[in-house]
């Protein structure tokens, strides 16, 4: 399986996968044609699938890093600066080959949007970048329009073996579509906050989360995104905005609107450069956050973020 380029450029080929026979040889050799270039190799996949390409590596493993996906990509948000980029970055000065698998069954409805963009978006993140990115997808569990997304995301596609240019790919698209509206819960506890609000802001969503559920580490999380997210509104989204907080799938949910718009895509999944002063709100919110939903237009921005309880 040679999908690597010998030059700089970046590499993005989605695996369609019917068996884990099938899942094992693909992966497997991928992870080896690395080895034997001399590459760096990460393999960040859900855990059952990782002890797959473990074993079938023998020996070889001990040359590779492994990450189990349903932990480090718990928020697909956070996957481009917490695991593909802080592989990447360490070997900034070689070619490095990552097996990347963000969707898997089982992945939620919530979920899935923020999965797709993130696929889109590591185009973005790696361009010019000497890297080969490989995501599998299982064919026989996924739903048809997620391997249809897949198509989309990916400029190439391998399947039965072979690979072939994807008609489809277009990447900005994608995340665009799900760049979806986010509709409140009914019940849900709503804020007004302007600048000289932004304490009784957080000690708002705090109180309520706690109220739901969230208790120690987690309700430290809340905090702390809370308060980035309002002090962004206030410096960023116009002045002021809303916070609302409330209960869903056993998860506390906290919502921050305001009227600014966030232009670049790739806001919040950029690690911060060396020595960099602000700018790392957004992206502190994804490193503790389960899940984070962004939906931006001209009329205003809403940023939610799910915290198990």
């Amino acid at each position: 399986m040679s999908t690597a380029t010998t030059d700089g450029t970046f590499t993005h080929p989605a695996l369609f996968y019917r068996s884990e026979a099938e899942y094992t040889d693909r992966t497997v050799a991928f992870v080896r044609e690395g080895l034997a270039a001399d590459e760096p190799v990460a393999v960040a996949v859900p855990g059952p699938n990782l002890e797959l390409v473990r074993a079938g590596l023998g020996t070889d493993a001990r040359d590779v890093t492994f990450l189990d996906m349903t932990e480090a990509g718990r928020n697909p948000g956070r996957i481009i600066p917490g695991v593909l980029r802080a592989f990447a970055d360490t070997h900034a000065r070689t070619r490095v080959r990552i097996i990347g698998e963000p969707v898997w069954a089982g992945r939620s409805d919530a979920e899935y949007p923020a999965c797709a963009q993130h696929e889109a978006l590591i185009n973005a993140a790696f361009a010019g970048r000497a890297a080969t990115i490989l995501c599998p997808y299982d064919e026989t569990r996924l739903a048809a329009d997620v391997l249809a997304d897949a198509l989309v995301t990916h400029p190439t596609v391998i399947t039965g073996g072979s690979e072939r240019v994807s008609p489809e790919y277009d990447w900005r698209a994608v995340v665009s579509r799900y760049n979806e509206p986010l509709g409140r819960a009914p019940g849900a506890d709503v804020l007004a906050f302007g600048s000289a609000d932004l304490p009784e802001a957080r000690r708002f969503a705090v109180d309520r989360a706690a109220a739901l559920g969230l208790t120690g580490r987690r309700l430290q999380d809340a905090e702390l995104a809370v308060s980035e997210l309002t002090t962004n509104s206030v410096v960023h989204g116009g002045g002021d905005g809303t916070v609302a907080v409330w209960a869903e799938a056993g998860q506390v949910v906290c919502e921050v609107r305001n009227a600014g718009r966030i232009t670049d895509p790739l806001a919040g999944r950029r690690p911060p450069e060396h020595g960099q002063i602000g700018g790392r709100g957004l992206l502190l919110v994804h490193y503790v956050a389960d899940l984070v939903r962004v939906h931006t237009t001209d009329e205003g921005t809403a940023v939610r973020f799910y915290l198990g309880v």
